[in-house]
């Protein structure tokens, strides 16, 4: 039942919605599938995929027009007007990157997942703004969805406006509904004859949504009864923004990203054509995940990219700034910066490409992938954009239109963190990411043996449970035990790093079953023990992507690749020692109990002496941002 003051949904209704959406079954290989279970499969990854020649020209007359354009854009000047003119986009629009995966047949250029990631790529070394018009529009707005689930009839209709520039975005997100969408308020009623819908809510943070033509949005549709019980249905629909009852109240503004096209946006009885439902009705949050399997690789390449450009900048600058008698990047404690920013930065752009690579191949279920190379990659960026900041000290806070205005080298290093910043936010936070990979990475034990220790089991389902549990863990849990034969000798000086993840793997898989057993059901509220675990994983991953890309690339005639996935490896090495070391969390109950007292006000002496961060009361028409007239 609902909070009857907020009408809030309660936390078996936030359950329940979230496992309904759920992709349950794993019937496609899964490299971290198998990590998390203890089990290391190279062969999954390795050898490393090489790029297909024809689409490599195919790509090329696309990003050498990019990069023109790219060189050309004034990035500083509209991060101070929070406009990207109409001339500009239309340039875009007219070389085709609002449609980099849009069939050719549709008007689109039929480019690959890994060409997409790397033209965002290198949109986000030029313009964070400019990469979030243009991947709301292709990640999470219509055409990915559409590609996934649309009809025949949608994709005709809709793919040649979308290749043509008509924008899209992705509707969600509410005042109370955004990682739990069991709150989600905006509804959509069939009309008598059941021909169409009559939507009505509205929508926050709507990325693209003061611009776009075109809306998915996520609408909650009358309960349907399974087995007696009533279940929330959540729908997709394609509404047009032209269409009468839609309407943008407000451009939002934020830290960074000043010309992000974000708003909120009002329904109030929009009749949306029953042919509009994009997939089934009921079926609209498992739409949302899906899309976002493949849809997440857009941060992961831009983080990665990010961090290129940061690593430019610290180098240049710790070359030509001079102090005590000698380039700072020769002092240590700015040397060690250096390295871990270029050996994080390589094994970035390996777990994008890799997970890309992985997309475009088919065959493989990526959603662990996908989540955690968002995860890794953008707050592996955050520490590097930090960094170079640190490195060029006021010259890295300061404003690029003021290091212009006296004659020093405009490197917008600040607006580069302002922009950054999102990123650990932007599609699902690192807290929901973690929450979201601990949730798949228990999923087999979860389903082979919860019921033994699920108070809500039968009988029946706790006989079953056992059965399945005797079956499964005496060979299992053994072999997490026994060490593996293989050498790894064709990876030479990284074999060592290979058999360290083998090793560690294992003690993944022993870890998270230990938990389980030591915990039972209080597991899934300890969460920095899974966030541990996850952590594990992930640092696993990025070694492993890293070996496998470095022993590519060297092949390639780069072999001090080999040198960056070495340092990469050793640094992984240390902070997964640690989370083992701390799995359990000596001092999380205390921090816990802490944390309450503080909610509870016992502290609240700790904030005497200061006044309120917000500004007086000011009229809605001078503190609210207008909305820009339609261009």
């Amino acid at each position: 039942m609902a909070d009857a003051q907020h009408g809030l949904a309660s936390e078996q209704e936030a359950r329940d919605v979230a496992e309904a959406a759920r992709e349950s079954e794993w019937t496609q290989p899964s490299f971290l599938q198998e990590m998390f279970l203890g089990r290391f499969r190279p062969d999954i990854i390795h050898p490393f995929p090489a790029d297909d020649p024809e689409e490599t020209a195919r790509a090329k007359p696309f990003f050498d027009a990019l990069r023109e354009y790219l060189e050309r854009f004034p990035s500083d000047e509209i991060d101070r007007t929070g406009e990207i003119p109409e001339s500009l986009v239309q340039e875009l629009r007219e070389m085709g990157a609002f449609g980099i995966k849009i069939p050719r047949e549709y008007g689109g250029l039929g480019l690959s997942q890994t060409s997409y990631i790397r033209a965002m790529g290198m949109v986000t070394s030029r313009d964070g703004s400019l990469t979030a018009l243009l991947s709301a529009h292709q990640s999470i707005g219509l055409p990915q969805p559409l590609t996934l689930f649309g009809t025949k009839e949608q994709k005709a209709k809709y793919f040649p406006r979308l290749a043509k520039g008509a924008i899209s975005a992705f509707a969600l997100t509410e005042v109370d509904a955004g990682s739990d969408p069991a709150n989600m308020r905006t509804s959509a009623v069939a009309t008598d004859d059941g021909t169409a819908f009559i939507l009505n809510g509205q929508k926050l943070w709507c990325t693209n949504g003061t611009r776009a033509e075109l809306i998915l949005v996520m609408a909650r549709t009358p309960d349907a009864t399974v087995h007696g019980k009533a279940k929330k249905q959540i729908t997709a629909f394609i509404v047009e923004t032209s269409w009468p009852g839609v309407e943008v109240l407000h451009r939002c503004r934020f830290m960074g990203l000043k010309a992000l096209e974000n708003g909120v946006i009002q329904f109030t009885n929009v009749r949306v054509p029953r042919e509009n439902i994009l997939w089934e009705e009921g079926k609209g949050l498992k739409l949302a995940l899906i899309t976002l399997n493949t849809g997440r690789l857009t941060l992961p390449a831009s983080a990665a990219y990010a961090g290129k450009q940061m690593v430019r900048a610290a180098r240049e600058w710790s070359n030509e700034r001079v102090q005590w008698g000698q380039p700072i990047g020769k002092h240590e404690a700015v040397a060690q910066k250096l390295a871990k920013m270029a050996a994080n930065t390589f094994a970035m752009e390996s777990i994008a490409e890799l997970a890309s690579k992985m997309a475009d191949r088919g065959g493989y279920d990526i959603r662990l992938e996908a989540a955690i190379a968002k995860l890794w990659n953008t707050e592996a960026g955050w520490r590097i954009v930090d960094d170079t900041l640190q490195i060029r000290g006021g010259r890295g806070y300061e404003t690029a239109d003021s290091l212009r205005a006296r004659g020093e080298k405009p490197v917008p290093i600040e607006r580069a963190m302002r922009d950054f910043r999102i990123n650990l936010i932007f599609e699902g936070s690192s807290e929901i990411m973690r929450l979201f990979i601990a949730r798949e990475a228990v999923d087999w034990h979860f389903r082979t043996a919860f019921d033994l220790v699920n108070p809500k089991a039968t009988g029946a389902q706790r006989w079953a449970a056992f059965r399945r549990s005797a079956r499964f863990y005496p060979v299992w849990y053994t072999s997490r035990w026994l060490g593996g034969f293989r050498s790894y000798s064709e990876f030479g000086r990284l074999a060592d790093h290979m058999r360290y993840i083998e090793r560690a793997t294992r003690h993944l898989g022993r870890s998270i079953f230990h938990a389980m057993v030591k915990l039972g059901p209080k597991l899934e509220k300890r969460q920095m023990v899974l966030f541990r675990a996850v952590d594990i994983g992930a640092d696993l991953f990025a070694m492993s992507a890293s070996c496998v890309r470095a022993l590519k690339v060297a092949a390639d005639g780069d072999a001090n690749a080999i040198d960056l996935a070495d340092v990469f490896c050793h640094e992984a090495r240390l902070r997964i020692a640690d989370h083992f070391r701390m799995l359990f969390g000596p001092t999380d109950g205390r921090l816990y109990r802490l944390s309450q007292r503080v909610l509870a006000g016992e502290y609240a002496w700790l904030e005497n002496g200061t006044v309120p961060m917000e500004s007086p009361d000011e009229s809605a028409d001078s503190s609210a941002d207008l909305i820009p007239a339609a261009r």
